[in-house]
């Protein structure tokens, strides 16, 4: 049975005015709606944040760590500046230094005798001398010593 409404109220209503005890349709739109651009507004918030890690990984470049470390600083702290240089990092190309260094080492041990890359594993705690006439001994006599030793 229906209630007689209330002498003022209305007695045309507007669609988006739900009765009592019913489902609020407006509301559970707006509701789901709000959800969906809180998401998409987070997710364009994160892509646009870790876009320079995303150059500097697409482009192979050295530097990719310190680019994604400064992107996660500026992420906790806030300061942009951390996010505005790990872009700039991004942008620039580093030259190569190791690969020359790395040669000039090969060489180096291929003409002091040693297979190239056993250098390092030949120094030990005994062959290290305090001496200050060390720089003195050559390898040869120094392998003499070892011999003998």
């Amino acid at each position: 049975m229906a209630e007689p409404l209330h002498p003022a109220a209305s007695h045309h209503l507007p669609s988006f005015i739900t009765p009592p005890g019913e489902t609020d349709v407006l509301m559970v739109i707006m509701a789901i709606l709000l959800v969906l651009a809180v998401l998409g507004f987070g997710l364009l918030f994160l892509r646009l944040h870790t876009l320079p890690e995303r150059m500097a990984h697409r482009s192979q470049k050295l530097q990719f760590e310190i680019v994604a470390v400064l992107g996660l600083i500026a992420l906790f702290t806030h300061m942009h500046i951390f996010w505005v240089i790990g872009l700039i990092l991004a942008f620039i190309e580093f030259p190569d230094f190791g690969t020359p260094l790395r040669r000039i080492a090969g060489s180096i041990e291929k003409i002091a005798g040693v297979k190239p890359g056993e250098g390092a594993a030949e120094i030990t705690a005994d062959t290290v001398t305090t001496d200050k006439n060390a720089a003195a001994v050559t390898p040869e006599i120094r392998r003499k010593e070892l011999d003998h030793a």
